[in-house]
């Protein structure tokens, strides 16, 4: 299912696209921004059907009220703006109106993790995965390349209730085969078999992981590769198993290693199979402002860094 000639996308502009595609064989849905058309991306579906499109100005919890509203009266509603100001600002919308009230509304988030960049602390949302997974009924999606944005905003319009999707400002190296690849939102995904140690990754520290991966078997290490696009509902049976062959877990992902991935895999560990777990993310700090992968570097989210924190936790001399 792995992709041979990878290539670089936006994981933005296929949100767009998949929007207006939608939008021709479904009426009913409607489209709400947060005066960041241009950054979301949502300005393609503006484009197309103006009349389905509702930009609700710097208001978003204005925005999560109306999206509420329109998800009452039938409508599939997706609701974007940026991931620091759709969950932190409006968690309150988010939790007694939407969730409380299970209605069909998808929150669909760009420039999520520390990538945000240059914007620097207060536009880098390294909770939101958090925020989000502790709200009961919301299901929370990270897609790694744009073939699985793709699929998961379409598996996002034909499915019932609250949805969070989490999608960064970078562009992203292509993962998965669109012929091959087929999103299962009921399993992790094994990439790579392995006996060593377990990697457990998501979202654009996908690609990252497959390369320390790569590098790891040329020292004989032979990484298993998890890949985990859905955080909430966890699904444990693809992890049990791999943890209970290597005893040794590492969870990747550019965000808190509070309450996110990290903490839904040591969750899951505890109960069914007890081993160490090795968590790399921003550690109980806010981000800042900084080039992409200069800050992907120094937090430890680069291929070569995963690859050295991998080799001192295993204790490779």
């Amino acid at each position: 299912m792995l992709i041979k000639n990878p290539e670089t996308k936006s994981p933005r502009n296929t949100y767009g696209e998949t929007l207006v595609e939608l939008g021709a064989k479904n009426p009913n849905i409607v489209v709400l921004d947060a005066d960041l058309s241009c950054s979301t991306q949502t300005c393609k579906f503006r484009q197309a059907y103006p009349e389905r499109f509702f930009n609700c100005g710097i208001a978003e919890q204005d925005m999560m009220g109306t999206a509420a509203g329109l998800a009452y009266s039938g409508k599939v509603v997706f609701a974007s703006t940026f991931a620091m100001f759709a969950t932190a600002r409006c968690l309150d919308q988010i939790r007694n109106t939407i969730c409380y009230s299970k209605l069909n509304v998808k929150i669909v988030a760009t420039h999520g993790g520390v990538t945000v960049g240059e914007d620097g602390a207060s536009h880098q949302a390294l909770e939101d995965v958090s925020f989000m997974r502790s709200i009961p009924d919301m299901k929370v999606f990270v897609p790694a390349d744009c073939e699985e944005v793709r699929q998961i905003i379409k598996y996002a319009a034909e499915t019932e209730g609250p949805m969070y999707i989490r999608i960064p400002r970078t562009n992203l190296k292509s993962v998965f085969d669109p012929q091959k690849y087929k999103f299962n939102p009921r399993a992790g995904v094994k990439l790579v078999e392995g006996k060593d140690i377990t990697i457990v990754t998501n979202g654009e520290t996908l690609f990252e992981v497959l390369e320390a991966a790569k590098n790891l078997k040329q020292i004989g290490i032979e990484a298993e590769v998890l890949h985990y696009p859905v955080v909430k509902p966890f699904h444990h049976i693809v992890l049990k198993e791999s943890a209970l062959k290597t005893k040794k877990v590492v969870v990747v992902e550019n965000h808190s290693i509070i309450g996110g991935l990290g903490s839904a895999v040591c969750e899951s560990i505890c109960q069914s199979a007890p081993c160490t777990v090795h968590r790399i993310g921003t550690r109980d700090t806010f981000g800042q402002s900084g080039e992409q992968r200069q800050l992907m570097e120094f937090y430890g989210l680069t291929d070569k860094k995963i690859y050295e924190k991998i080799i001192e936790f295993m204790d490779v001399k």
